[in-house]
């Protein structure tokens, strides 16, 4: 049925169908991570596009580990249902806009990354997929996929080095050159991904490349969000009732949607507009905007949350304590933002809060605390040093800061265990765990770890005797118990 899906006599339920025939629009843009983030919001927009103004912009998708999905696509031809749940009830779609994707291929990727009609990659593989190290922007030779394809360059496996292969292939071949479009939540997520390519090209001893690749290939700054919970079986259910369709690959999500792109594109790009994206000079301020109010409210919501037993961000938001600590968050991390044009921090914040409480949207707090030591450092550390450079509290920073170490524990106050999902885990658990837990031993043990926690802060007296003093309540008196008083004292 799925190969016939643009005859809308066949859709059952009430899903709105391609607003064009996609056997009519070719292939574009090669998208290396496929996950439910992608399929809620650049693979909407370029749906959005290609139905307002057409073009040869499909995209092919790269699962660079999973086969799962791709199966799942791929026996769909690509379209999958899109739900957007609201207070005020459900809106479905069928998305269009993928064409096909591979899975777990080097091969075939780098076949996708070198076709001369692929004119932009979009990357949405989490902050620690890209293999490069933070301080110096050059890739990270600890990185077990990154040593291997810094060794044998020619058969990557990893991000920078089929990107760099790519593009080795294209410019010998003379095929055009390409936008490189970062959509993860990254500082300056652009710059950082140009200057890991370009070191890439360089540590495998091809300068040549490496300069044709800073002076051809654009790497443009983007600024992403929409609240995409991992699919569930009720997600599944519900698209069945919407499309009449067997649909193991739909996902959910919230009608807000956004996206803020640098525009600066070497060789076109879809009309993105069209659904809603925002080109500008400069991204900086808007992902600045996010990642210290959404991303980091979003983190101290997840780790306490989760010690609170509350399943899902909607039930943090319910528990009276928690929900007065993310206001309390929020506040703080506006008053550290530089005034950004057309933006209301204060109404930014409201809206935030609004959809975190969003009763329709199951986001579970143990899925956004994943991966802290990728997410701390931009969306918690970074404004903690701004609070303290502009002399204001930096008490809901190292509140977060105290409950990602209590997480790190990997064990709830009853005894629970659960698994601490971080690249870094067996490093986190080990500082979190020393024997009596101690709150002034453990935050040393953290200070200890490599490229994580920032110096400047580490020595300052004042976020160590604030870091001290959440750590030791947690510690000494549970999550729940220290989350009361804390919100108590706010």
């Amino acid at each position: 049925m799925w190969e016939r899906l643009n005859s809308v006599e066949l859709i059952s339920g009430p899903a709105r169908v391609p607003l064009y025939d996609t056997s009519k629009h070719g292939t574009g843009i090669v998208h290396i991570g496929i996950g439910a983030f992608h399929r809620a919001h650049q693979a909407v927009m370029t749906d959005d596009a290609i139905a307002a103004n057409g073009g040869d912009w499909r995209i092919v998708g790269v699962s660079l580990r999973s086969k799962d999905l791709a199966q799942c696509l791929n026996e769909q031809n690509g379209l999958y249902t899109l739900i957007e749940r609201a207070r005020a009830g459900i809106r479905s779609r069928i998305i269009g806009s993928i064409d096909r994707v591979i899975a777990a291929d080097p091969d075939a990727t780098l076949q996708a990354l070198s076709n001369p009609n692929i004119r932009v990659v979009t990357l949405t593989v989490t902050e620690k997929g890209y293999g490069i190290n933070r301080t110096s922007g050059m890739p990270d030779p600890t990185d077990p996929v990154v040593a291997t394809d810094l060794a044998c360059p020619q058969t990557p496996s990893g991000v920078l080095g089929l990107l760099v292969e790519a593009l080795r292939r294209r410019r010998t071949n003379g095929h055009p050159a390409l936008t490189i479009l970062s959509c993860d939540n990254l500082p300056n997520n652009g710059e950082l991904l140009r200057r890991g390519t370009i070191g890439f090209a360089r540590s495998i001893g091809n300068d040549d490349l490496a300069e044709w690749i800073d002076q051809n290939i654009a790497f443009p700054s983007s600024m992403v969000d929409r609240i995409t919970p991992a699919a569930t079986k009720e997600t599944l259910v519900e698209a069945s009732r919407q499309t009449g369709c067997d649909d193991r690959a739909a996902i959910e999500t919230e009608p807000f949607v956004q996206w803020v792109i640098e525009d600066k594109f070497v060789s076109g790009r879809p009309k993105w507009e069209a659904g809603g994206a925002v080109f500008v000079d400069d991204v900086a301020p808007y992902e600045h905007m996010k990642l210290t109010m959404l991303n980091g409210a979003h983190s101290m919501m997840a780790y306490a949350g989760f010690l609170l037993g509350r399943k899902y961000v909607r039930d943090v938001m319910a528990h009276a304590d928690l929900a007065t600590l993310v206001e309390r968050h929020l506040t703080s991390a506006a008053a550290l933002l530089a005034p950004l044009p057309g933006i209301d921090f204060g109404d930014y914040g409201v809206a935030l809060i609004d959809r975190f409480a969003n009763p329709t949207i199951a986001h579970e707090t143990y899925q956004i605390a994943s991966d802290g030591s990728q997410k701390m450092p931009q969306r918690v550390f970074e404004p903690a040093l701004n609070a303290l450079a502009s002399d204001q509290t930096v008490r809901p920073f190292a509140f977060a800061t105290a409950m990602w170490m209590r997480f790190c524990i990997g064990r709830t106050d009853r005894g629970d265990a659960y698994e601490i999902r971080d690249p870094r885990s067996d490093e986190l658990n080990q500082a979190a765990s020393l024997p009596g837990r101690n709150a002034v031993e453990i935050i040393a043990a953290f200070n200890e770890l490599p490229s994580l926690i920032p110096r400047a802060l580490k020595s300052n007296k004042k976020w160590n005797t604030e870091l001290e003093s959440a750590l030791s309540d947690i510690l000494l008196s549970g999550a729940a118990e220290a989350t009361r008083i804390e919100a108590l004292s706010n």
